[in-house]
C-alpha cells in the first residue's frame, strides 16, 4: 500500500465517523476541499463509492460502512502497539515469562539480588510454560528448556543437571522400595534417568504421578517419596539438608535458555539480565 492510500484511508476513517468533510477537516487540520479530493481519489482507486450524498449531508454506502469497519480496528491496533511501545521505552521495565517452577524455586528467590545491582531496571515474571508468544502474550523475554521448535533469537544458559533426589530418611530405598513421583510435564524422567545411568526398574517401587513438576518436587521435599529433580530447582533444599542426592546429577540433553522476539544486542536491558541469569546459573 502507498503512503497516499494509507494517508487516504485515515481521511475516510475520520470522515466516515464524523459523517461530515466538514468536521473531518478540522480534526485533522486540513482543508475541506483536501479531504474531498482524498475521498474521491480513493474512491477512484477502489472503484466504488464510499458516500452517497442526500440533502447536503453525506452517508455510507454498503461498501463504505464494510471499510470504515476494517480501518477503526486496524488504527486502534496500530494505535495500542505504538502506545505499548513507547511505553516500554520508558518504563525501563522487562517481562519475563517462565515455568512456574523455575518462577518460584528458582528466578523469583533471586530476583533481590538482580534489583539491588540494577534498580533501573523492574523485571515483571509471567509464569507460563511451552511455546512463546511474545506478542499476543506481551512479554519481552522466555526462560525455558530447548524441548520444544523455537523460532526467535536464543542465548544458551546452562545444560540441564537431573538426578533423584527426597529426604535423608529415604535414601537408602531409592532404588529399591521408595515411591517414585513423577510429573506430567516431565512424563519419561525417571525411565531416561535409569537408561542413562544403568539402573534397571524394579516392580518394587510404587509410582505416584502429579500434574506438574513443581508439585513432585514439593512431594519430595515432604517425604512422599522420591523425584528426579533439576539441580537447579532444588539446590537451596540440598543445601539446608532438607533434600539429598546420594547419585548427584547428569545432564538430560536439554539445556535452560533466553528467548527473545528481537535481537538481544539492540537492547541494552535485556543484554544485562541476560549476563546476570549467566552468573546465576553457574
Amino acid at each position: 500500500m502507498k503512503n497516499a492510500q494509507l494517508n487516504g484511508l485515515k481521511i475516510f476513517e475520520v470522515t466516515a465517523r464524523k459523517l461530515s468533510m466538514t468536521k473531518a477537516a478540522d480534526e485533522l487540520f486540513i482543508t475541506h476541499g483536501a479531504v474531498s479530493r482524498q475521498i474521491k481519489t480513493l474512491e477512484s482507486a477502489l472503484g466504488v463509492n464510499l458516500f452517497t450524498r442526500k440533502n447536503r449531508g453525506i452517508y455510507l454506502t454498503a461498501e463504505g460502512i464494510e471499510l470504515h469497519k476494517t480501518c477503526q480496528d486496524i488504527f486502534f491496533q496500530l494505535n495500542n502497539t505504538i502506545n505499548n511501545i513507547t511505553q516500554k521505552e520508558k518504563s525501563n521495565s522487562l517481562v519475563v515469562s517462565c515455568e512456574p517452577t523455575i518462577a518460584m524455586r528458582w528466578l523469583i528467590p533471586r530476583l533481590g539480588d538482580f534489583q539491588e545491582r540494577h534498580p533501573e531496571i523492574v523485571i515483571h515474571i509471567f509464569a507460563a510454560g511451552g511455546e512463546v508468544k511474545f506478542i499476543e502474550q506481551g512479554i519481552d523475554l522466555a526462560i525455558r528448556r530447548n524441548d520444544f521448535d523455537i523460532n526467535c533469537f536464543v542465548e544458551p544458559l546452562a545444560d540441564e543437571m537431573v538426578g533423584p533426589v527426597c529426604v535423608p530418611k529415604l535414601e537408602s530405598t531409592i532404588l529399591t522400595k521408595a515411591v517414585r513421583l513423577h510429573s506430567k510435564t516431565r512424563l519419561n524422567a525417571w525411565q531416561k534417568w535409569c537408561l542413562q545411568n544403568n539402573q534397571i526398574s524394579t516392580e518394587k517401587n510404587s509410582n505416584r504421578e502429579f500434574e506438574h513438576f513443581y508439585l513432585s518436587l514439593e512431594a519430595a521435599s515432604a517425604g512422599l517419596g522420591v523425584a528426579i529433580a533439576s539441580k537447579f530447582m532444588v539446590d537451596k533444599h540440598l543445601a539446608d539438608g532438607r533434600l539429598v542426592a546420594p547419585y548427584g546429577f547428569c545432564k538430560d540433553g536439554s539445556s535452560y535458555c533466553l528467548l527473545s522476539a528481537t535481537d538481544f544486542a539492540f537492547d541494552e536491558n535485556k543484554l544485562i539480565f541476560l549476563k546476570w541469569l549467566k552468573k546465576q546459573f553457574l
